[in-house]
């Protein structure tokens, strides 16, 4: 059901009903469906809740077999490897980026401005955290537009293959993933003989220092942050400004008080979850409301689901950026919780303060079309009609 690219503009009736259902026992109880918040923010801090789907009794899902970065690994080796990366995403290191993030920011309202039109997705929500992201790894700015299509390949394998059973989908991910992987040899070749200060030069230091970083996974490292570091947050924005054009009221709250723009990207996490579900395989008994899943089984928790949870959340399926923040399961939460929060919390607000700003008397142009992915899920087109851009 999921699956179904009809639902894919409005997927939330269905997901009301799987949480009001939840938690489903499905495949004789190797699956388990829940979308209840209390579930999820149980599940996501349990330690028999394994991030590594290899683990599975039923199909597998996320990237290809070998892309094991940290994001699909248990500790040890999961501690180990976000340790290295850790250091990157610091709140001060992110604090620091601001200037640079408004720097890129304002030279793409000013490009909007000149062509008179917008994509909200081609024109500020990918140019941006592709930019700021390749910059942090050092990876040149000229090959953009080939890693848009081997990243928009893989995030289509996040899909779970148990609800979308497709081997085109996982052959053009085995590809991209190669491709990635040859991309990746070639730099970090080059930044083991000249190294620099960017994030590549750091994670091939602390490989060839014995910090235990293996080729495979220093490689699988590189292809997660470049991927997570712009694919989420894309969605982020998207989403965030569709919600604007659709709740005007929140966007005349934003012009009169821009302080409001945390909130509206907290918000717009809960109300439009960019990252829609995800997996985690028990590795012994795992425990899902009046559930249990044995060893192997998978739960599979509907994070959109659960971010609307009436349970927890006033008037859930309203968007208001006055809400009181918090309790969103967007980032998930545990020891999994998004290395990469602070950095698309900057962008998102950078680029929301300037949209509220500075784009007069927005509308939208048309159906707004949508990826055909489902786990990350967001706008592939958005176009916005405006009166003019200000400075």
């Amino acid at each position: 059901m999921l699956a179904d690219p009809a639902l894919r503009a409005d997927p939330y009736p269905l997901l009301a009903q799987l949480r009001e259902a939840s938690p489903l026992s499905l495949m004789d109880g190797a699956l388990v469906v829940t979308g209840r918040h209390r579930d999820l923010a149980a599940i996501l801090r349990h330690q028999n809740a394994s991030s590594e789907r290899q683990r599975s009794m039923v199909a597998p899902s996320g990237v290809p077999t070998g892309a094991l970065s940290f994001l699909s690994l248990d500790p040890p080796d999961h501690t180990r490897l976000r340790r290295l990366v850790s250091s990157a995403f610091t709140p001060r290191v992110i604090a620091a980026l601001r200037p640079r993030v408004t720097e890129v920011v304002d030279a793409l309202f000013a490009r909007v401005a000149e062509q008179g039109r917008m994509d909200v997705v081609d024109d500020l929500a990918y140019p941006l955290p592709v930019q700021i992201i390749s910059e942090m790894l050092g990876v040149p700015r000229e090959d953009d537009e080939q890693f848009r299509v081997w990243s928009g390949l893989l995030a289509r394998a996040l899909d779970p293959q148990f609800a979308d059973p497709d081997p085109q989908r996982m052959a053009g991910a085995e590809t991209a993933r190669d491709e990635f992987d040859r991309y990746f040899s070639r730099l970090i070749a080059q930044r083991r003989a000249h190294p620099r200060e960017d994030l590549l030069s750091l994670l091939v230091h602390a490989e060839s220092e014995g910090d235990k970083l293996t080729e495979s996974e220093l490689l699988a490292t590189c292809v997660l942050l470049l991927v997570a570091g712009h694919e989420t947050t894309t969605n982020l924005i998207a989403n965030a400004v569709l919600a604007l054009l659709r709740n005007p009221d929140q966007l005349d709250a934003l012009r009169a008080r821009p302080e409001l723009v945390e909130g509206c990207t907290e918000e717009t996490l809960r109300y439009d979850a960019p990252v829609q579900l995800t997996t985690r395989v028990a590795r012994g008994p795992l425990p899902v409301g009046d559930l249990e899943l044995p060893e192997g089984g998978v739960v599979l928790m509907l994070i959109a689901a659960a971010n609307r949870d009436p349970d927890v959340f006033d008037d859930p399926d309203r968007f208001d950026i006055t809400r009181k923040p918090g309790g969103h399961l967007a980032f998930a939460a545990g020891i999994h919780f998004c290395l990469g929060a602070g950095l698309a919390r900057l962008e998102s607000a950078v680029v929301l303060d300037a949209f509220a700003r500075r784009i007069v008397a927005p509308r939208l142009l048309g159906p707004v079309e949508y990826k055909a992915n489902f786990t990350l899920r967001g706008p592939a087109r958005l176009d916005v009609g405006f009166d003019g851009v200000t400075t």
